[in-house]
């Protein structure tokens, strides 16, 4: 039985075009680029995350010698998140990269972590994947992994 798999997303051609709550948080994740340890990839990610209570929160990626031992801007953030505001869920994550030629997307790794952190906190992530000029946005963080690890 074929069975289809749509979702619907914005799409913003330039990041002035966001809603100011989603520029605020996409300038939070790209400040915090400049906090990455990145001397490997030379790719600094950023993530900025507005709670419910309204408090934005940071995180960026950190690069080991020992590779894989290093860790995403977004698992740097959520695990950073439960550790320390577990009960003030999140509603909105922001991604950001250094270079930013492209829009900043989650790897799969990060993209399990974030639906995980929705699933604890029962409540939907909207992601704001941004880039230099563009953004691109959706509701409910199970659209970026709709197939996702579950025990």
């Amino acid at each position: 039985m074929n069975r289809h798999y749509n979702f619907e997303y914005e799409k913003y051609d330039a990041l002035s075009s966001l809603p100011e709550p989603d520029k605020e948080l996409a300038l939070a994740a790209r400040q915090a680029c400049l906090s990455a340890y990145a001397p490997y990839s030379n790719y600094r990610v950023g993530a900025a995350a507005r709670l419910a209570s309204g408090k934005i929160i940071t995180g960026s990626n950190q690069e080991s010698e020992v590779f894989p031992a290093g860790v995403c801007a977004e698992r740097s953030l959520l695990f950073h998140h439960q550790a320390h505001h577990k009960d003030d869920p999140i509603k909105t994550l922001a991604i950001a990269s250094i270079p930013d030629d492209t829009e900043c997307y989650p790897c799969g790794i990060c993209r399990q972590v974030i639906n995980d952190s929705q699933n604890r906190q029962q409540s939907p992530i909207r992601v704001v994947m941004t880039g230099r000029d563009s953004a691109t946005v959706v509701d409910d963080a199970s659209k970026l992994l709709p197939f996702i690890f579950r025990l």
